[in-house]
């Protein structure tokens, strides 16, 4: 199975504010429903909380540590680990990781793929995606979007690859 990050960071990796997106991107959002349809979402419990309910299309598991924490339509898991593995029981052939910034944290080491969106500007952000060593990864696409009147910002859509040692 393919362990998928996806994430839209600023130029200083900055991903969200007060538990929201900082900007508003429709065709990075087109996207993300693209690649991500009828595959299953590894979220955090407040990724998904910000979120609001499931995506459809879409088979969503979160990772909490709160055992009563269980909204229909998803998958519990009280690790990532565990998610991952749920995934792949059930048959999942490339896994997305859609964050926040702890669970990409947990996943950043162990993940196959990234599809970033490198949003060209820099954001009021709180949260951010964590460092890791640009040097494991190959670019296997770039495509830059300029702004526009559904794209507040210009952005680059990448696929990065983790190198095979």
């Amino acid at each position: 199975m393919i362990i998928s990050l996806i994430v839209a960071m600023d130029e200083k990796r900055g991903i969200g504010k007060d538990g929201k997106l900082p900007w508003r991107l429709s065709s990075d959002l087109k996207q993300f429903r693209e690649l991500t349809m009828g595959h299953h979402l590894v979220v955090g419990r407040k990724t998904f909380e910000s979120i609001g309910k499931p995506l459809p299309g879409r088979q969503m598991i979160v990772v909490t540590r709160n055992p009563g924490f269980g909204p229909e339509g998803c998958l519990i898991a009280d690790t990532v680990q565990t998610a991952l593995e749920l995934a792949k029981e059930r048959g999942e052939i490339e896994v997305f990781v859609i964050g926040g910034a702890e669970i990409y944290a947990q996943t950043v080491d162990v993940a196959d793929r990234i599809y970033l969106t490198q949003v060209h500007a820099v954001v009021e952000a709180d949260t951010f995606f964590p460092e890791h060593s640009p040097g494991s990864w190959t670019e296997m696409q770039s495509v830059f979007h300029p702004a526009d009147d559904n794209n507040k910002y210009a952005f680059t859509f990448k696929v990065l690859e983790r190198k095979k040692p």
